[in-house]
């Protein structure tokens, strides 16, 4: 048996691993391995694709059946024509088949438990999803009317194709049912699955944020005034789920613009002029202040315990 040496340094301690914001999330793992998250991304736009497939077939079936009176017989046009009630409405539900496919490919190949795609504390906060989305409904409650104003001052806004009646009741009664699946699914791919593959590689928080802009603009068929919003609204989506631990705010953010965009477009309003744009980037900053300030109030965990390696395995904060 040997003795110690004599006058020997006691052995230090390793050091405690560093605590994972959320685009570091799939590293949580005592074993993480490169290929999870870009896995989980293929899986997900196989088990979309399928998806689609399946919906478009179940349409299908539907209009040579005669189910609906006949309004899904051109369906490829009402398809392509968005400024269409029904065209709008099978357009994002083709968007929110994103949602169960992305969870679907977390379950199989991505962080554990699933709902580290949600938060770092492993699940959709609830509480906050509600409060984040209170405070963005009373800063849009404030920004709709300042748009109206400014873009009739300016004789910028534009009447578009508007429903009216029955049908403009059950369009907007689609469109709340159907833009909170479409803007959490949109958020979960863009936000989620981006934003922690790329963390995965990447330490800092920038690369995540900055690097799945591009894809998420390119999603959205505007103009340049319109795609230059879109970029804005990423980087505030990206910056927020960094900066609250979670999709949260990201969710309720977008779920509020979009019902607030489509019932401005229900009733033949639409505005895309660099006026609007302005008005829109001081919403960003506003949401981007409160949410911020509402979220260190709560409380709110931004970053996740790191599970300690085992002795042979890489540094989890690597």
């Amino acid at each position: 048996m040997t003795s110690p040496t004599i006058g020997a340094e006691p052995e230090a301690p390793p050091p405690e691993p560093e605590p994972l914001p959320y685009h570091r999330l799939a590293r949580a793992r005592s074993r993480p391995r490169w290929w999870r998250m870009p896995l989980t991304a293929v899986l997900t736009a196989v088990f979309c694709l399928v998806a689609v497939v399946l919906f478009f077939a179940g349409l299908d079936l539907a209009a040579f059946l005669g189910v609906g009176g006949g309004v899904l017989d051109d369906l490829d046009t009402t398809m392509a024509d968005t400024e269409d009630p029904l065209g709008l409405v099978l357009a994002l539900c083709v968007i929110a088949l994103l949602l169960p496919c992305v969870l679907l490919a977390a379950r199989i190949c991505g962080p554990r438990p699933v709902g580290l795609l949600s938060s770092v504390e492993g699940r959709l906060r609830w509480r906050w999803t509600l409060h984040a989305a209170g405070i963005s409904a009373a800063v849009y409650a404030l920004s709709v009317p300042a748009l109206l104003l400014a873009g009739n001052l300016a004789g910028t806004a534009e009447s578009v194709p508007a429903p009216s009646g029955w049908t403009l009741v059950a369009m907007l009664a689609a469109v709340l049912l159907v833009v909170p699946l479409q803007a959490a699914a949109e958020e979960y791919v863009f936000r989620g699955v981006a934003m922690q593959t790329i963390g995965s590689w990447l330490r800092h928080p920038v690369f995540a944020v900055a690097l799945p802009i591009p894809l998420f603009v390119l999603g959205h068929d505007y103009g340049w005034v319109g795609l230059t919003d879109v970029a804005v609204f990423a980087v505030m989506a990206g910056w927020l789920t960094w900066r609250t631990g979670g999709l949260e705010a990201a969710i309720a953010v977008h779920v509020v613009n979009n019902l607030c965009a489509f019932g401005l477009s229900a009733f033949g309003w639409k505005d895309e002029s660099p006026t609007a744009l302005v008005i829109t980037l001081l919403v960003s900053a506003a949401l981007v202040f409160l949410l911020d300030r509402a979220g260190r109030r709560r409380g709110l965990a931004r970053v996740r315990p790191c599970p300690r390696p085992a002795a042979a395995l890489e540094p989890c904060a690597r």
